[in-house]
């Protein structure tokens, strides 16, 4: 059949004030997606686009007009707050629109005035899609909202009308054009319909009654893969097959990207949209979304995919710490995911043990990945300048056994403070890695390589008598790799005295991390880099400058620098997260990427991505919309640059300006040779002394507390 309508709900109200004329005119600009508009009625009869019967929840109304509070019987509720029906059209000239979900930015509040029914139906040429809720609210005033309806229906086109009331949409049948859909629209199962008295869930039991007065059902999504209390999807309902038996079309709601999404979907709303359009069993009607260009991309270029398909050309897919988005830092299950989501190349971050074993850790402080504050090792807290200016339990003071038999894993959340946690049902899922065991789990996957990340080579050296070169070389031929051709290895490092020493002693790919933000790089420091690396790995807003979460009107040359010197270059770091992304990529992970990846214009041409959530990048790399040229489709494009920064009308909610970022020099790469071991073959003894500054005292209790917090 034909492909899912895309619903714009107020037009890209993700973005602007919801049914704000940017937001309309986004959203319209291609046609692809109909325009929904909550009709609200004035004093004067003359209908206004609104998300929400009270207009304090959405306006300046109250600062025009401070002594317009009323209360009001809305459905049978007493409700108070500002409302339409207490002013003429003229009377709401100044007020503006203000976000509606204060989450997102406030940086277009108070621009755009209100926008009028007609202006929406006649200016934006897109499909109409009009929802009228508390008619009967309305009559209240001598106002008829059925005969505006009718009237504007006669006037323009009119695609859809929907409606939480049965007796509305029964009173506009026969009387509406034939094209027009009408839709009734469920609210949450428990509510009571006005008009028959009877709840929305059952209503739904008995859909046959529904066609005698409608084309079709607009539900939320949860009334068709619910969600258990801790937000994991459970099986779908049958409710989108029981509509088309009964000859109804379906649609779906709820749909935000900066929602919080079943933790399934690991954060990524493309993903959410193809479970109800792309899942091998169903397929929705139409989808309604304040981010219409994400279902846009799912239903245009991301159905129908085979996703088994191996492919490990450009862009390379690197995991960070495996698949870290969705199971702890560099453990075992974080790993086979990766695998399992079609990473070209997993990763290990090598730290030592306090017996000389490598271990893949994200962190050489225990205290940031693992459950060590709330274990009997606590106590060994201490501060390492070298290191880092607060208290830690690190790898070295422990041995392998003590943390493979006595800690358990802990995943990483950047974003907890916000309530976005990661998988909370895996928090302290899996095992850890031994760098044989990950080498060991490696080989033979289908994969193109692995990175070993190496850091604090110097202070193993100098203040642990470590040689962590030596030891990662030893590993790797242990295991074998180096008789293998398969699978690449390559080797990170932010310092190049690491990368140097590897270089003299070993033949691998190495990759230079530029830890800082800079916008270029000189010429000296590209053929400094050249000297010991293969290839560069840069960060997100190298490539894409911004500032308080908008992208600026500024294309650093870094990666073209970078790649003309023959150094590929990847970015890092990608999360699924919306709070993650400049606004300009809509909070989805995939605008990103594709900004990122594009080469040319607006894009970034980078030539891999590392990543806490790889199956999110693999995706997009067997998307049926690349390589089309002038064909891609617009929501396949890269952001322009500054452009959403330009919508902004009021001056003194511009960004700050940013200072200019500064250029790499030879200065920044170039470091001293690491410092000698004095026994380069062999791992420290278990019984060596560690050096450890305890500056400040820290309690066990002190330190459970935290963990708990943390947890």
């Amino acid at each position: 059949g034909d492909a899912p309508a895309v619903i714009a709900k107020g037009g890209f109200s993700g973005l602007f004030p919801d049914s704000s004329d940017p937001a309309y005119s986004f959203a319209a600009s291609n046609q692809d997606s109909a325009q929904w508009c909550d009709v609200r009625l004035t004093k004067d009869g003359v209908g206004i686009c609104l998300p929400d019967i009270k207009m304090d929840n959405c306006t300046t109304i109250s600062d025009l007009f401070p002594k317009g509070k009323k209360t009001y019987l809305v459905n049978g509720v007493s409700t108070t707050g500002w409302f339409s029906v207490d002013y003429n059209s003229i009377d709401l000239t100044n007020v503006t629109l203000l976000r509606a979900i204060l989450s997102r930015t406030n940086r277009f509040d108070g621009s755009f005035t209100l926008v009028q029914v007609e202006v929406a139906l006649s200016q934006y040429k897109a499909p109409a899609w009009l929802n009228v809720q508390h008619d009967s609210f309305y009559s209240q005033f001598n106002l008829s909202m059925r005969s505006y309806i009718l009237s504007m229906s006669k006037q323009y086109t009119v695609d859809y009308i929907s409606s939480p009331e049965v007796s509305f949409l029964k009173s506009l049948v026969g009387r509406v054009g034939r094209k027009t859909k009408l839709v009734l629209r469920f609210l949450d199962e428990g509510l009571v319909e006005p008009s028959t008295n009877q709840t929305y869930g059952s209503i739904l039991k008995n859909l046959s009654s529904i066609k005698t007065f409608a084309s079709g059902i607009l539900v939320p999504k949860h009334y068709i893969w619910p969600v258990t209390a801790d937000n994991y999807l459970q099986p779908s309902t049958s409710v989108v097959d029981d509509a088309h038996k009964a000859g109804l079309e379906i649609y779906a709601a709820d749909f935000a990207n900066d929602f919080a999404l079943s933790y399934n979907y690991s954060y990524d709303p493309l993903a959410e949209y193809l479970g109800f359009i792309d899942n091998g069993a169903f397929c929705v009607d139409g989808l309604l979304t304040d981010f219409p260009i994400t279902p846009l991309e799912a239903i245009g270029c991301f159905s129908n995919l085979n996703n088994t398909k191996a492919d490990h050309g450009a862009p390379l897919v690197i995991s960070h710490n495996g698949a870290s988005g969705d199971y702890p830092d560099c453990t075992d299950l974080a790993y086979q995911k990766a695998v399992q989501d079609g990473a070209d190349v997993i990763d290990c971050d090598v730290q030592v043990t306090k017996d000389g074993i490598p271990i893949c850790m994200s962190s050489i402080d225990l205290m940031d990945v693992t459950t060590v504050a709330s274990s009997q090792f606590a106590s060994q807290a201490g501060v390492i300048s070298d290191i880092k200016a607060v208290a830690g339990v690190y790898t070295f003071n422990l041995t392998w056994e003590d943390i493979a038999n006595n800690l358990k894993p802990m995943i990483s959340n950047p974003f907890g403070q916000i309530s976005l946690s990661r998988n909370p049902r895996n928090r302290n899922a899996g095992k850890f890695m031994r760098l044989s065991d990950f080498l060991a789990f490696a080989k033979g996957k289908k994969l193109s390589g692995i990175m070993i990340t190496v850091e604090h080579a110097s202070f193993m050296a100098e203040k642990l008598g470590f040689g962590v070169v030596d030891a990662v070389i030893k590993a790797v031929d242990d295991s074998g790799y180096s008789k293998q051709s398969a699978q690449k290895v390559m080797i990170q490092s932010t310092n190049s005295s690491t990368l140097v020493k590897f270089k003299q002693l070993a033949k691998y790919n190495l990759v230079y991390k530029i830890d800082e933000v800079v916008k270029d790089a000189a010429p000296s420091s590209l053929a400094d880099i050249k000297k010991f690396a293969d290839a560069a790995s840069v960060s997100i807003k190298s490539v894409y400058p911004e500032s308080s979460n908008f992208l600026i009107n500024q294309t650093n040359p870094l990666v073209k620098s970078l790649q003309s010197a023959g150094l590929p270059v990847y970015v890092y770091l990608l999360m699924n997260e919306f709070f993650s992304q400049p606004y300009d990529f809509f909070s989805d992970a995939t605008s990103q990427i594709n900004a990122l990846v594009h080469k040319g214009g607006e894009g970034g041409g980078v030539d891999g991505l590392i990543t806490d959530f790889p199956g999110t990048a693999h995706r997009y790399k067997l998307n049926s919309c690349r390589n089309m040229g002038d064909k891609t489709p617009y929501y396949m494009l890269p952001p322009q640059r500054g452009g959403l920064v330009g919508v902004i009308q009021d001056k003194a909610a511009l960004p700050p300006a940013m200072a200019p970022e500064p250029v790499l020099t030879v200065s920044d790469v170039a470091e001293p040779p690491l410092p000698p071991v004095s026994n380069t073959t062999a791992p420290a003894p278990s019984h060596a002394p560690v050096e450890v500054s305890v500056s400040i005292p820290i309690t066990a209790a002190v330190l459970v507390l935290c963990a708990s917090l943390l947890i």
